[in-house]
């Protein structure tokens, strides 16, 4: 896109809080991961719309950033991994929808404090690749956390192989998000059952913990470990707040209202549907700010830095 072009972009909604909207979970969105998505829902069959709307379709960095403008959306959090460190890996592998390292250090050092990533976690690489998440965490403040594709790995999260990462989370203060509840493609999903951050809850009580995707279809599980813990948190990346069971609206307006983030998991819903969709639901003005912003800021303690 030339520096000239001005992108079609949605009207800013009311919705957006006064400090901005944080999303804590958007894929990687540049226009070649497009295919990958249709390829993949080809071949498992699932029923996931990729977005394809003027204002919410596969993109570069500088239409995300005018289609963030103009919603009021601050910063969006993307998960990023490196292909190199695997010998082999299936094309559907969730690696190739993640962003890479070069990728998002080009995005960050064109739209300073827009993007923050999360880095991809590899069990399978054991503390070598907590040893290099480490080195990165340490060196680049824009890396706010770790991300957990939990159905790629079939590993409950309270496997052992985790340990050293949530370890890791509690050195160096920073949270981690993970997929619970069922798998989108054709993978195990037992391992995304939400109970199994009980026990790393108990044993990490510095750690904070995002149960993405609202933890569907054991909704009211995920919320009971969100209203148990002070540590663990609701995400509701991946599905449009129209969407959301029950629960998690009881608890949002609830006892749950610090404990709820605001994502999208793009592009399986998009931006401007998922504030247009908030806007509508009948929530006090300071439950809204939390869960667009206040709480994100919460988690992410390293966004703080960039205010």
């Amino acid at each position: 896109m030339s520096a000239d072009a001005v992108p079609a972009v949605p009207a800013v909604p009311p919705v957006a809080a006064p400090g901005g909207v944080v999303d804590y979970l958007c894929n990687a969105f540049f226009p070649d991961r497009q295919a990958l998505w249709h390829e993949a829902i080809a071949a498992t069959g699932i029923n996931v719309r990729v977005r394809q709307g003027e204002d919410e379709a596969f993109c570069d960095g500088d239409t995300m950033v005018a289609r963030m403008d103009a919603l009021g959306v601050r910063t969006v959090l993307v998960p990023t991994g490196d292909l190199s460190a695997h010998a082999a890996i299936d094309p559907r592998d969730y690696d190739h929808y993640a962003m890479r390292w070069d990728e998002f250090d080009a995005l960050a050092q064109r739209h300073p404090g827009r993007f923050g990533a999360l880095y991809v976690v590899d069990p399978t690489r054991g503390m070598a690749g907590v040893a290099d998440a480490r080195a990165r965490i340490a060196r680049d403040h824009s890396v706010v956390g770790l991300y957990l594709h939990t159905h790629s790995w079939d590993r409950r999260f309270d496997h052992a192989d985790y340990y050293p990462w949530y370890a890791l989370c509690a050195d160096l203060d920073v949270p981690v998000a993970m997929q619970a509840g069922t798998s989108g493609g054709l993978m195990a999903s037992e391992c995304g059952h939400p109970i199994g951050i009980d026990r790393p809850a108990l044993y990490f009580p510095g750690v904070r913990f995002v149960l993405s995707h609202t933890g569907w279809p054991w909704v009211d599980e995920a919320v009971a470990l969100a209203m148990k813990f002070p540590n663990v948190y609701l995400g509701t990346g991946a599905y449009p707040p129209r969407h959301w069971h029950a629960s998690v609206h009881q608890f949002l307006a609830g006892p749950g209202r610090r404990k709820v983030l605001f994502g999208t998991n793009f592009p399986t819903v998009g931006h401007a549907k998922a504030l247009d969709q908030i806007a509508g639901l009948d929530l006090r003005a300071d439950t809204r700010e939390r869960l667009l912003l206040g709480t994100a800021l919460e988690v992410f303690g390293r966004l703080e830095k960039w205010a």
